[in-house]
C-alpha cells in the first residue's frame, strides 16, 4: 500500500484548516488539494463518491477514505499507515 495521505478540501473552509494544521503538527506529509481551484481536484474527490458530490474535507490515508474524521480517528489511519 502506498503510504499516501491527501487532504481535499478549499483554502476558505475552517476545517480544511483544522486538518492541515493536524497533519502539519505530526510532521506527516500530505497532498492538499484544493477543490476549489483545481478542477481535476474536485473530479477526484467527486469519484469518490457515489453521489458525486464535493463532500470536503475528506482524507484519504492509503486506500481508506474519511469524512470528516476526529482526530482519535485520523491517529488511528495514520498509526496503521506507518505500522506504528
Amino acid at each position: 500500500m502506498k503510504r499516501t495521505i491527501k487532504l481535499y478540501g478549499a483554502e476558505r473552509c475552517h476545517k480544511t484548516q483544522y486538518y492541515k494544521a493536524f497533519l502539519e503538527t505530526r510532521n506527516l506529509d500530505y497532498m492538499f488539494l484544493d477543490v476549489e481551484t483545481n478542477g481535476a481536484f474536485a473530479d477526484e474527490l467527486r469519484s469518490l463518491y457515489e453521489n458525486r458530490k464535493l463532500n470536503f474535507p475528506t482524507i484519504t490515508i492509503g486506500d481508506k477514505k474519511l469524512r470528516n474524521p476526529s482526530d482519535k480517528e485520523l491517529d488511528k489511519y495514520i498509526a496503521n499507515l506507518y505500522g506504528q
